[in-house]
Formats: structure tokens, C-alpha cells, sequence
């Protein structure tokens, strides 16, 4: 153990720990069941940044989506294993579905939100 090791967190000496609580095994079991329970499931990996590693997007056939980090091997293992389509977020840009959904979303939580007003 280095002397700024035990500063670093679990994280930074290799434990698989992705974020607090969760660990890559986590991941994987949550990414499984968000695809059992979504329809036409397609992955989309983006790559990694300085903030972050290489990262999953799994996007529904209705554009909701969900974003994991799943580390530089782990994409091709995952549309393996789960059976789905897996595209480079950078070759193919993210499917206009998913920015429908957003945009859906963002109107829902701003009509909510008129509506909270409006009971005051």
C-alpha cells in the first residue's frame, strides 16, 4: 500500500467498487433485469473520459434508457451475455428514441410541476 493509498477509497485500489454501494456484480444483475423487463433492448457504449470508464447506455424500443459503467472489456461481455445488440455510441450517435423520451420526460416533470403550483 502506497502512503496516499488509503486516501484513494476502495475504488482506486481495484475492489470492483464503481460508486459507494455498488460494485461491478450489482451492475451486472441490474443491467440483466432492466433488460427482462424492457422491450427491444439495444446497448450503445460511449467511451471513456476523464471522469469516467467506458460506460453502457441500454436503450428500450419506447427510448427509455439506463447508464452503467461496465470498464473497457466488459460491453462486448455484457451484449454477450444479455443477448443484445451492442452499437459504439460514436459511430452510430444515440438512437432518436431516446431523445424522444427525454424530451416526453421533460415535459411530464414541467407539467407536474405547473400542476403543483397551480394546487398551491
Amino acid at each position: 500500500m502506497g502512503l496516499l493509498d488509503r486516501f484513494r477509497g476502495a475504488a482506486a485500489r481495484g475492489s470492483g467498487v464503481l460508486r459507494a454501494g455498488s460494485s461491478r456484480s450489482d451492475d451486472a444483475r441490474y443491467l440483466a433485469q432492466w433488460v427482462r423487463a424492457h422491450t427491444g433492448v439495444e446497448g450503445y457504449v460511449e467511451p471513456k473520459t476523464t471522469v469516467t470508464d467506458v460506460t453502457v447506455v441500454l436503450i428500450a424500443v419506447d427510448g427509455e434508457w439506463t447508464r452503467r459503467v461496465v470498464g473497457e472489456r466488459g460491453a462486448q461481455r455484457l451484449a454477450g451475455d444479455l443477448r443484445i445488440p451492442i452499437y459504439d455510441v460514436r459511430k452510430t450517435g444515440y438512437p432518436q428514441r431516446m431523445r424522444d423520451y427525454d424530451a416526453r420526460k421533460r415535459i411530464e416533470r414541467q407539467r407536474a410541476m405547473e400542476q403543483d403550483l397551480r394546487d398551491l
